[in-house]
């Protein structure tokens, strides 16, 4: 292998990249929304909430209950009715996500230690969102019939529960995503840059000429590789320190296990792209199928959503895609400190991906040029 031909080639892909106003949009535009969007916009947390409270109790407590949801900071605005038609139709127009009626005999009952009747009406249309507000809801009533002087009585042979969230203490919704982006990112750009590699020789129309220089078919294949897995190194570079200095997440494991796993993981997504590539005609066409993979890669990943809660006939396609290994990695070394034997096991897959995906992509580049 020429080592003067080879940086010959990286250099002019580099320079191709950089010159091709497609090629800087996909280096700054996705990774830039990106960060912004799952970062700020995409939460699971549910807050500013719009309620309804229809107050049939007389008594202390059924006011109570409403100024200490009123005082909740998930809650922005508390409305009264008497009607339960004007209750009802606001939870059909969507003008609230849930609504609480208490019942009539609410404080008395709660007071006597007794069941107290409190109704809380769900927008089933939000059903995710419904779940969480009724949590808070429950918590807040749970903590009025606590401090009742009945539930003062009780408190002595009450069992206690203290929760205690480790790795996340506060539950802060970015310190789950923004390691994700980390290994979301580095995905989106090293596979578009990767796909475009070949095709965008076919369209400018110097894709001859490549083929007719001194270079060799593997020497083409691993110029292709090398510019993708810098810029992949780039980005997760630049999102790690984001990361640590603008979300203040900690960074608790090792950054150089962390860097060795991502070499691995750069490299079998660019098998991927190489695919892609090769089979690509025109820019146009690569960057459809480079989309056409990360959607399911995303959603097959574990990012958002649990894997354990996906079919069995589902979870096993997830093998294969090298997000899940990934996400493990990078969240497991933000919050927890990951042992060096849990991520050699996890980048293991990586690197077998790597070695099936590599192979493919040079055969297939090989048989589209004969």
């Amino acid at each position: 292998m020429g080592l003067t031909r080879l940086l010959a080639l990286v250099r002019k892909e580099f320079l191709a990249l950089f010159r091709d106003p497609k090629s800087r949009i996909v280096l700054i535009a996705p990774p830039v929304l990106q960060l912004l969007v799952f970062s700020y916009a995409a939460t699971l947390e549910v807050r500013n909430i719009d309620v309804m409270a229809l107050n049939r109790d007389a008594g202390h407590w059924g006011a109570e209950l409403i100024s200490r949801i009123e005082a909740s900071p998930q809650f922005r605005m508390v409305r009264r009715t008497d009607d339960p038609a004007v209750l009802r139709e606001a939870i059909d127009r969507e003008r609230v996500i849930a609504a609480v009626e208490i019942g009539p005999d609410f404080s008395r009952d709660i007071e006597a230690g007794a069941t107290a009747d409190v109704a809380v009406l769900l927008d089933g249309r939000r059903s995710n969102a419904s779940q969480i507000v009724s949590g808070y809801i429950s918590s807040i009533a749970a903590g009025l019939a606590a401090d009742t002087p009945a539930g003062q009585r009780l408190a002595a042979v009450r069992v206690g529960t203290v929760a205690r969230n480790w790795f996340n203490p506060n539950l802060e919704f970015k310190w789950f995503m923004v390691p994700g982006l980390v290994a979301s990112i580095a995905m989106l750009v090293g596979l578009l840059v990767t796909a475009l590699s070949i095709a965008r020789e076919r369209e400018l129309g110097t894709f001859d000429q490549l083929m007719v220089s001194p270079l060799r078919t593997h020497e083409i294949l691993i110029g292709k590789v090398i510019p993708p897995i810098l810029i992949g190194f780039v980005h997760i570079t630049l999102f790690i320190v984001a990361a640590v200095w603008i979300f203040d997440i900690p960074l608790r494991g090792s950054v150089l296990a962390l860097y060795g796993a991502a070499f691995f993981y750069l490299i079998s997504l660019v098998g991927f792209g190489l695919f892609i590539s090769a089979l690509a005609a025109t820019q146009q066409q690569a960057i459809l199928g480079a989309f056409l993979f990360l959607a399911p890669a995303m959603l097959l990943s574990g990012f958002a959503t649990p894997i354990a809660n996906m079919p069995e006939w589902l979870q096993v396609l997830t093998y294969v895609n090298p997000l899940r290994y990934f996400l493990v990695i990078v969240r497991g070394v933000f919050l927890k400190e990951i042992p060096l034997a849990e991520i050699v096991a996890e980048t293991a897959p990586m690197a077998l991906i790597a070695a099936v995906t590599l192979p493919a992509a040079g055969w297939l580049f090989r048989s589209r040029l004969e």
